[in-house]
């Protein structure tokens, strides 16, 4: 089920779904508030920077970004850009809640002519304890044991962000798994506790609850692949590191930091990685300030300092980037390692690089692909934003048809297959 780019009618449905949960959530007069002081952006800044930077500035000085986008997708990244900056997170979250994306996944499924879903999905609770969340499976034939898991975490620098507004985006993901020949595919996506409701290591231990849920459902972790964009990314690099450190036989890093008991039984490592702008270093002097991209380092950084606080934000696996131990990150590798999608154009491109070069030297195998022009998660925006097909699954295909490389003659699919 693919359906087609956003409209200015999907963006008028989307305020009106908006209005009153900002109502409700936020109040009336922090509403007005944000409302107010976007004004002076959104009529006299945004005209004038979209203008100069489009129509009167050369070619040589434009970003890469400029040049390739459409004017709607150059007008949404310039907004978005504002909020990032601008926007309280507390108001920002209330955008990419389940009240708002899900009334508005269902607008876009009728205006699109399907009175009901074509794929199967639905909520379920994960957790034991004090360590309990929720995430949404979405199956090709749910009575029947999937052939292939890819368990997601979304981004939203940990504090925004929720599995219901990566609906779309992950049911296209679904189809595209089948079309490429996955007899049975599913997708488990997590919905972790934002920051500031709770603070690290409470997500990572979210994370890990969730993969156990795939294992118990997958059976195999070679049928598994983790996925995940910005920091969601992160999030599954320091599960990734806890199931290392657990492989190494040492103790289990989050379990000493938060009191958790570590005599959990070791968990295996999944098939692949498929990692869209990971949030590798929570804060490094490699990330760069970028004209292009919606990310703004310093409110990144600001984030960061919520979720881990000062005693890890340069500590892993808070930090995944920060670890330093070779012998770790070996035995952090999944089975078939990593395959990493990023834009060319955004503030984390250089820490990712950095990552993809320390991986690949000791012997991991990975895989980076930069998007020339592109921005951060460009594969998720650009499903929303583009034009043409073509370019709006771009980034989607490059990972499914990566996953399904390193997964040729696994549960059935045969090299071949189509």
């Amino acid at each position: 089920m693919i359906f087609g780019p956003i409209s200015l009618i999907d963006c008028f449905v989307f305020l009106i779904l908006l209005l009153p949960q900002l109502l409700w959530k936020v109040g009336i007069i922090q509403t007005i508030s944000v409302a107010a002081k976007a004004l002076p952006f959104l009529l006299f800044k945004l005209p004038f920077e979209f203008i100069q930077g489009r129509y009167f500035t050369h070619p040589a000085r434009q970003t890469g970004f400029v040049q390739s986008s459409t004017v709607f997708e150059d007008l949404v990244v310039r907004c978005v850009q504002y909020a990032f900056k601008a926007i309280p997170s507390q108001v920002s979250r209330v955008f990419f809640s389940k009240n708002v994306s899900l009334p508005f996944f269902y607008w876009r499924t009728l205006r699109h002519g399907h009175m009901r879903f074509q794929t199967h999905w639905r909520e379920y609770s994960i957790g034991e304890g004090n360590i309990k969340t929720t995430g949404i499976w979405i199956m090709h034939e749910p009575e029947k044991p999937p052939s292939f898991v890819i368990y997601y975490v979304h981004g939203g620098g940990f504090c925004m962000g929720s599995s219901y507004f990566y609906l779309e985006f992950l049911t296209v993901l679904h189809h595209l798994l089948i079309e490429a020949g996955y007899a049975n595919p599913a997708i488990f996506a997590l919905d972790y506790t934002l920051v500031p409701d709770d603070v690290y290591p409470r997500q990572v231990l979210e994370t890990l609850e969730g993969y156990k849920h795939v294992l118990e459902i997958a059976k195999d972790a070679s049928k598994v692949c983790v996925a995940g964009d910005s920091a969601g990314g992160a999030l599954l690099l320091s599960l990734l590191l806890e199931l290392g450190a657990q492989t190494k036989k040492e103790s289990s890093n989050i379990a000493n930091r938060s009191q958790v008991s570590n005599s959990r039984p070791r968990l295996p490592m999944p098939h692949t990685a498929a990692l869209i702008s990971p949030w590798v270093t929570l804060m490094s002097s490699l990330h760069r300030p970028s004209k292009s991209d919606y990310l703004d380092r310093q409110t990144l950084w600001r984030f960061a300092h919520i979720y881990a606080g000062e005693l890890m934000i340069q500590q892993q696996p808070a930090s995944p980037g920060n670890c330093v131990d070779d012998r770790l990150w070996k035995a952090t590798s999944p089975q078939r390692g990593y395959y990493i999608i990023f834009g060319e154009e955004e503030v984390f491109a250089p820490d990712i690089e950095d990552f993809v070069r320390r991986q690949a030297r000791i012997g991991v195998e990975i895989e980076g692909q930069k998007f020339d022009g592109g921005i951060h998660a460009w594969p998720v925006a650009s499903l929303f934003l583009s034009s043409t097909k073509d370019k709006r699954l771009q980034g989607l295909r490059a990972i499914v048809n990566e996953i399904r490389r390193r997964t040729v003659q696994v549960n059935g699919l045969k090299k071949g297959e189509t």
